[in-house]
C-alpha cells in the first residue's frame, strides 16, 4: 500500500469530492482518438461475406437488432429460433412473396456471443451469382435493415470491445496476406499479442500517473509514502528503454507487410531483364542485345520462400544525352536509394582474369556505376547489395572456376553470386542465398517479441517516448508538467490499441492508496 492510512475523519462526502476533481483532471484522456465510440440504436446490417463470383458456398452475414427478424421471416421460424451456434437446414425464403430462394444452412448467434457483439445471423447458401443476389434483395426488404459498408462487421466488432485496434489491423492483414510469412505475422497480431504488449505498458504508464497525482494532492498532508517518486521515476525510465528498444526493428515487420523492396541494378547490357524474367518466370520485361532498352521502372511481386517481395528492373546506368533515358536513369538511382536489397548486375565478360585486378574492377563498379559519392560515404554495401555476376555461360571454365571459388566472401565486397540466366547455372544458390537476405530484412514472424507492423503504430510510439522526454525533464521541479508527459504518453498509446479512460487510473487510485476505506 503506497499510501499511509487515511485519518478516520476523512468523510464519505470528501471522498467523493476527491474522486470528482480527479474525474476533472483526466477528462481529457477520454476525448483520445483511439477511444471507440458506442453504438446507439444501430441500424442492421447485411453482405455478403464470402468471395464474389461462382462458388459452392456463399456466406451472407447479418448483424443488427433486427437479425431475428430476418431469420424468422427468410427461413420460416415462426415459433422458436435456432439453438445458438448450430446449423439448421432450411429453405431460404423471400419475406414477403415466401418464394423459394434457396436451401441451405441458417446459423443463429445471439449478443453477446458473435463476431460484432450483436445479435447476428449466417446464411450458408449456394454461390451462384443469382443465387446470392436474390437473397441479398429480399434482405433489403425487410424493414430496418440496409447493406453493409466496407468493413462495418470489424467495425462493429470493435465498437463492441471485441476487438483491439491491433487486433482489427491483423485481421485485415490476414486477409490480404499473400506469403506463408505474411499469414503468420498477420495471426500473431489478430491473437491480441501486439495489443496486450501497448495495454502492459499503458496500465504501467496508468500506475504511475495515478502515484504522481497522489503525490501532488496528498504529500503536504503526509499521506504519502516516501519512495513513491522514486519507484515512479524508475518505471518510466524502464518503460522508455523498452519502447525505444522495440522501435530498433529496422522496420522488420513493416516490410514483412508491405514486401522487401528489391531492385536490379547495374550498367546497361548486363542482362537486368533478363534476371527479371528468370525470377518472374514469365517475360515481364524487354530483353534485347540494344542498350538502353530498359527506360522505365517495371515492378512484379514475388513470393521468396514464403516472403513478399516487391521486385524492381530499372533502366541501365549510364551517362546518356537522350533525355528519355536520362529520366530513366534518374528514377533507377532513386529506386536504389529507397531499397531495401539492390542486385547488382554484372556481365561477367567485363571482369579481369586476374583475381585482384577482378576485385578491384567489382569495387571501381560499385562506386561508378551504382552508388553514388554519398551513399559511398554512409553506406556498407553487405547491408544492402548483391553482387550478381551474370553471363558466366560465356566465360572460359578457368576463369568461371576463379570467380566461383575466390569470390565467396570478400569484406571488401558485398556477398557474391555467379550466375547465368540463360542456362540457369548457379541459379539454385543466388535464390538460397536471395531468401537467406530476405529472411534478414523480415525477421521470423513467430519468434521473440512482437514487431510493429504500421507506420501509425511506429508514429505513436515515437511520441510516445517523447512525452516520457518530458516527464524526465520536468520531474525534479514541476510535477504538474512532468505528470503531463505521462499523460501524453498514455493517449498516444490509447490511440495505437483504441482504449484509454479516465475511470481505470481511478479504479487504481482508490485500489492502492485506499483513499476513503
Amino acid at each position: 500500500m503506497l499510501l499511509a492510512p487515511i485519518h478516520h475523519g476523512l468523510r464519505g462526502a470528501t471522498v467523493h469530492i476527491l474522486k470528482k476533481r480527479w474525474t476533472t483532471l483526466f477528462r481529457n484522456l477520454s476525448s483520445c482518438d483511439g477511444v471507440p465510440p458506442t453504438l446507439v440504436d444501430a441500424e442492421t446490417i447485411f453482405a455478403l461475406s464470402s468471395g464474389h463470383g461462382k462458388c459452392g458456398v456463399a456466406v451472407v452475414r447479418i448483424s443488427g437488432p433486427s437479425s431475428a427478424t430476418a431469420l424468422s421471416s427468410m427461413a420460416g421460424l415462426t415459433r422458436n429460433l435456432p439453438i445458438p451456434r448450430k446449423a439448421l437446414l432450411r429453405s431460404i425464403t423471400h419475406p414477403q412473396s415466401k418464394e423459394v430462394l434457396d436451401r441451405g444452412l441458417v446459423l443463429w448467434f445471439p449478443a453477446p456471443h458473435s463476431f460484432t457483439g450483436e445479435d447476428s445471423v449466417e446464411f450458408h447458401i449456394h454461390g451462384g451469382p443469382a443465387v446470392t443476389a436474390a437473397v441479398l434483395q429480399a434482405l433489403g426488404s425487410v424493414p430496418g435493415m440496409r447493406p453493409a459498408e466496407s468493413g462495418e462487421f470489424t467495425r462493429r466488432a470493435f465498437q463492441a470491445g471485441k476487438l483491439g485496434l491491433t487486433e482489427v489491423e491483423g485481421l485485415g492483414d490476414l486477409i490480404h496476406a499473400e506469403t506463408e510469412a505474411q499469414r503468420r505475422q498477420a495471426l500473431r497480431q489478430m491473437s491480441g499479442e501486439l495489443g496486450r504488449l501497448y495495454q502492459n505498458w499503458s496500465h504501467k504508464l496508468k500506475r504511475c500517473l495515478a502515484h504522481v497525482e497522489a503525490f501532488i494532492d496528498f504529500s503536504e498532508d503526509e499521506l504519502i509514502e516516501d519512495g513513491v517518486l522514486t519507484r515512479v521515476n524508475g518505471m518510466v525510465h524502464h518503460l522508455q528503454a523498452e519502447m525505444a528498444q522495440h522501435l530498433l526493428d529496422e522496420r522488420r515487420g513493416e516490410r514483412l507487410r508491405s514486401g522487401v523492396q528489391v531492385v536490379i541494378a547495374g550498367a546497361t547490357n548486363a542482362g537486368k531483364s533478363s534476371l527479371l524474367n528468370t525470377l518472374c518466370q514469365r517475360p515481364a520485361a524487354i530483353v534485347s542485345p540494344i542498350a538502353g532498352t530498359t527506360r522505365d521502372v517495371v515492378e512484379t511481386a514475388l513470393d521468396i520462400g514464403g516472403f513478399p517481395v516487391l521486385l524492381s528492373d530499372t533502366a541501365g546506368l549510364r551517362d546518356s544525352l537522350d533525355l528519355v533515358e536520362r529520366e530513366g536513369v534518374r528514377r533507377a538511382r532513386e529506386r536504389i536509394e529507397q531499397a531495401d536489397l539492390t542486385l547488382v548486375v554484372v556481365d561477367c565478360s567485363h571482369i579481369p582474369t586476374e583475381f585482384q585486378q577482378a576485385a578491384t574492377f567489382l569495387q571501381d563498379y560499385l562506386r561508378s556505376v551504382v552508388l553514388t559519392q554519398e551513399q559511398m560515404q554512409t553506406v556498407l554495401p553487405s547491408d544492402r547489395f548483391l553482387l550478381v555476376l551474370n553471363k558466366v555461360d560465356l566465360l572460359p571454365d578457368e576463369h568461371r572456376q576463379m570467380l566461383k571459388q575466390k569470390f565467396g566472401c570478400i569484406p571488401a565486397l558485398p556477398p557474391v553470386c555467379v550466375i547465368s540466366c540463360h542456362t540457369n547455372e548457379g541459379l539454385q544458390h543466388f535464390l538460397t542465398t536471395l531468401h537467406s537476405r530476405v529472411k534478414s530484412l523480415c525477421g521470423d514472424p513467430l519468434s521473440g517479441a512482437p514487431t510493429l507492423t504500421q507506420a501509425r503504430h511506429r508514429a505513436h510510439l515515437q511520441q510516445c517516448v517523447a512525452a516520457l522526454d518530458q516527464y524526465q525533464r520536468y520531474r525534479d521541479f514541476d510535477l504538474a508538467l512532468a505528470a503531463e508527459g505521462i499523460r501524453l504518453a498514455l493517449t498516444s498509446l490509447g490511440r495505437i490499441t483504441g482504449k484509454v479512460g479516465p475511470e481505470e487510473i481511478l479504479d487504481i487510485i482508490f485500489k492502492d492508496f485506499c483513499i476513503g476505506k
